[in-house]
């Protein structure tokens, strides 16, 4: 969700959202969260493999992972080197029409005995906003971005290796304060004759050393030990009221996590544990002073956690697991500091009689800490034009929209379960062809579920100005702890072979608040289809097809969103060999017939009709 700007887009997995879902990059927590900003600053183009972990998850990862956990995973030397070389590269080029978007990359990687390196850069600069289905540029979106990353391996022996990693990231140019919403044009009357813009840059520093020891002759010893330091620097120029801000968010984190094989009796065990302490730490400035609407504060997690999967029967695990999280809350100013702690109970069912078919059953407990600016928020929000509430010598609204500080906030806490299975059959219609069928059922009850309820004339507010004379009003803006409750339906169907391949992916989401209230994070039901054929070995020709379900008003969100289809084609060449060996050529069409919609819950419209194309040549 997000919008189409990159610096904006956010996770949401089952109405999770934000926060609500863990993200980590080589390991590294990305905590950064600032509204309407945000969480991925990471090139895909180096990315080796991206996996979702669907559920709570807070057993093994902590405050965080109600929705899930976003694992990203960038290339090695091992990836770009071929087997028995010392060195080698890549170079990908690339352009997208919607904002006239051009792509240049580049990777260098060497290993020589003990020692191995990768350097990648890479750069995406945009000459133009981009534009929805109706050819309307979505102002502000002319946003360029940079990324570089440099990895240093050792690995004295087989039972170690040691890697230091540093990666940057910079994305910068003009967007609204609100990066999920439509920006206004200059010719538009907004704060006087200026655009609602700001010139923003956003600048990530990431610091990782990881150790791994693995040691041949114990099934004992499975270790991984990381300390990291993330670093996230926002500056905004806001061309419209011409304050100037500066935000700084650190992560600082450590953990050491071991899995230990052994067999009590008969029975197999496989037992993971781990210590992980990782501390936040926010700094804003306005003009060089206090920015109340994004609090300066310290906050630090403390966690141990053990988890056993039992073998009780051929093909039968029985996994319990417990985490407890211990956190301390160190906000400045006149806010208490607040220390409490969390468990976070889990046991799964896993039953897999054959390679092909696969049941599983799990019931846990997760949890988040609630973050700085839903503690703590204070100042002003957002402003409109003010005027009267009635007949004259009646109230009048200021316009300002404030934030409420919300310092006794709790955590949010879900007691979860969720049943599933999968099955494939093999050799179906052709040799080496499979079908594979998946399909699980999630419920989930949230005690606290923190929602944001932005009231736009609060007449709470309601006090007399001396200075005018006049009751004037407020609109305000408070997060409160509601008790919710999520559940859905996911399907996946999967059939591939040698020259055809197809899938269908269904989700169903529900989710509202106990006293039936909506949730506005909960995203429509969804069905993609996608199909194509392999005419050679080294081609590739499919097309997809998305159809979203509308939402109603009043079913989870106060603004209707309508349904819409999204058609999208795309062909690869990979030539095996000739000149061109290792070479990849791909090209697409996205959203074929220029589609105008928008995804809940984003505000903003998606882009229109895209032409794609890029290829990568090795070295």
């Amino acid at each position: 969700t997000g919008g189409p700007r990159g610096i904006s887009q956010e996770p949401n997995i089952r109405g999770f959202s934000d926060e609500q879902v863990v993200i980590r990059t080589d390991g590294v927590r990305q905590n950064f969260n600032l509204a309407h900003r945000g969480r991925f600053f990471t090139d895909p183009s180096i990315l080796k493999q991206v996996e979702v972990l669907r559920g709570g998850a807070s057993t093994l990862f902590g405050s965080g992972a109600l929705g899930g956990v976003i694992f990203l995973e960038t290339k090695d030397a091992a990836d770009v080197v071929e087997p028995g070389e010392v060195w080698g590269g890549e170079v990908k080029l690339g352009f997208n029409s919607q904002g006239d978007e051009l792509l240049g990359s580049g990777t260098f990687a060497a290993q020589a005995e003990q020692f191995d390196f990768l350097g990648f850069f890479a750069g995406r600069p945009r000459f133009d906003d981009v534009e929805d289905g109706q050819d309307l540029p979505i102002i502000g979106s002319e946003i360029s971005s940079l990324n570089g990353i440099a990895k240093f391996g050792w690995e004295p022996n087989d039972d170690h290796r040691v890697e230091a990693s540093f990666q940057i990231y910079r994305d910068n140019g003009e967007t609204p304060p609100n990066a999920n919403v439509q920006g206004t044009l200059p010719t538009t009357v907004a704060f006087g004759s200026i655009p609602n813009l700001v010139d923003r840059d956003i600048d990530n520093k990431t610091y990782r050393v990881a150790w791994d020891w693995t040691p041949s002759d114990s099934p004992l010893i499975d270790l991984s030990a990381l300390v990291y330091y993330n670093d996230v620097s926002v500056e905004e120029d806001r061309l419209f009221d011409g304050r100037f801000n500066t935000t700084d968010f650190t992560t600082l984190g450590f953990e050491v996590t071991n899995v230990s094989d052994f067999d009590l009796g008969p029975v197999p065990v496989a037992v993971s544990y781990g210590i992980e302490f990782y501390q936040d730490q926010q700094e804003a400035r306005s003009d060089g002073a206090p920015r109340l609407s994004t609090p300066d504060a310290t906050q630090r997690f403390y966690a141990a956690f053990l988890q056993a999967d039992f073998e009780v029967l051929p093909g039968l695990t029985i996994t319990p697991g417990l985490r407890y999280d211990f956190y301390q809350l160190r906000p400045d100013g006149a806010f208490q500091d607040r220390d409490e702690g969390q468990p976070s109970p889990k046991i799964a069912i896993n039953w897999q009689p054959t390679d092909d078919l696969q049941l599983f059953a799990s019931a846990g407990r997760s949890f988040r800490a609630p973050t700085f600016t839903e503690l703590y928020n204070d100042g002003l929000h957002f402003r409109i034009p003010t005027f009267p509430l009635g007949p004259p010598g009646s109230p009048v609204f200021t316009g300002l929209n404030l934030f409420v500080p919300t310092p006794d906030l709790d955590p949010e806490r879900a007691t979860q379960f969720e049943l599933g299975g999968r099955y494939r059959m093999r050799d179906l219609v052709s040799e080496g062809d499979s079908l594979l069928f998946a399909a699980n059922g999630y419920y989930s009850i949230v005690d606290g579920f923190i929602d944001l309820d932005v009231i736009g004339v609060d007449f709470a507010t309601a006090a007399f100005n001396p200075i005018t004379m006049q009751v004037e009003v407020n609109g305000s803006s408070t997060n409160q702890n509601v008790d919710a409750i999520l559940f859905g339906f996911e399907a996946d169907l999967e059939y591939n072979s040698e020259f055809w391949f197809a899938s269908a992916g269904l989700s169903i989401p529900r989710g509202r608040a106990r006293d039936g209230g909506n949730l506005g994070t909960i995203p429509p039901d969804r069905l993609v289809l996608t199909g194509g054929f392999r005419p050679h070995p080294d081609v590739e020709i499919g097309a997809r097809a998305s159809f979203v379900d509308g939402i109603e008003a009043n079913e989870t969100s106060n603004d209707p969103v309508g349904g819409y289809s999204v058609f999208d084609i795309f062909a690869s060449w990979e030539p095996s060999s000739g000149p061109l060996e290792g070479a990849v050529f791909s090209a697409g069409i996205d959203n074929v017939t220029d589609t105008t919609y928008r995804i809940q819950p984003t505000e903003i419209r998606q882009p229109g009709l895209a032409f794609k194309a890029a290829a990568s040549f090795k070295f």
